[in-house]
């Protein structure tokens, strides 16, 4: 995080307003994050995997901005995913978590599109890594994990690097600034791509199965995305203003 913050080209916006917007944004962020990992406890990966997807559905219903095409995007990316992940149908209280999550993660989509128009992306985006990193550091002293200094290996900090700045950090620089110019509900959509990107790199870099079924989904996860973001999007409405 903060050498994604190196590279900030003006300084962090102390204001009220600025440190408001960042702070609801957070409550979802960090709401996402805990009820994902609490949900992983007692569910399994590909049933997370799905019903996390869900804000795909969410956030255009949430907005009200459905259209015919958007439909058919959204309908194609979710029966990819179920190809994809294969979810097994028996309910467990993980799901539930998991549900709460993809619904946290929704409104921290949709708020981000109307708060990064009322302040500057940089900070916004920042403030909430802060917020929630300093958030979750209470959580994460529950955990009886104890690492010593011999578990810092290159491998290991390389990881952090990886996972922190970059798959973390700068991807959310990057989700924020786009947010400026991209629909909530598309942005959401484009979302979709994560875990068919992330079958096929397993198969190129790591050389891992990836068969007819998952080729299948993550090829309707493609059209799905491809035909949402060609599609009219309806008009826009802050629904904080009147």
């Amino acid at each position: 995080m903060g050498a994604v913050m190196i590279v900030m080209k003006q300084p962090l916006r102390l204001n009220t307003k600025t440190l408001r917007l960042a702070a609801v944004a957070s409550v979802f962020l960090m709401i996402g994050y805990v009820t994902q990992t609490i949900g992983l406890r007692y569910t399994s990966a590909s049933n997370s995997a799905f019903i996390t997807a869900l804000y795909v559905v969410f956030v255009p219903l949430f907005l009200g901005r459905f259209t015919l095409q958007l439909w058919v995007a959204l309908g194609l990316a979710l029966i990819g995913l179920g190809l994809l992940v294969r979810p097994s149908a028996e309910m467990s209280v993980g799901d539930l978590y998991t549900l709460a999550c993809a619904v946290a993660f929704a409104l921290h989509i949709i708020s981000l599109e109307f708060f990064v128009a009322k302040t500057d992306f940089q900070s916004l985006a920042s403030w909430q890594l802060i917020m929630v990193s300093v958030a979750l550091l209470v959580p994460a002293g529950l955990e009886d994990v104890r690492p010593t200094a011999g578990a810092f290996t290159l491998t290991v900090i390389g990881a952090l690097f990886i996972t922190g700045v970059l798959a973390t950090g700068l991807a959310f620089f990057i989700q924020v600034w786009a947010q400026r110019h991209v629909p909530a509900q598309r942005v959401a959509l484009i979302f979709a791509l994560e875990p068919a990107l992330s079958a096929w790199m397993s198969w190129l870099v790591l050389g891992e199965e990836l068969d007819a079924m998952g080729w299948i989904g993550s090829g309707l996860i493609l059209a799905g995305v491809l035909i949402g973001t060609t599609a009219s999007m309806p008009p826009r409405h802050d629904p904080l203003q009147p």
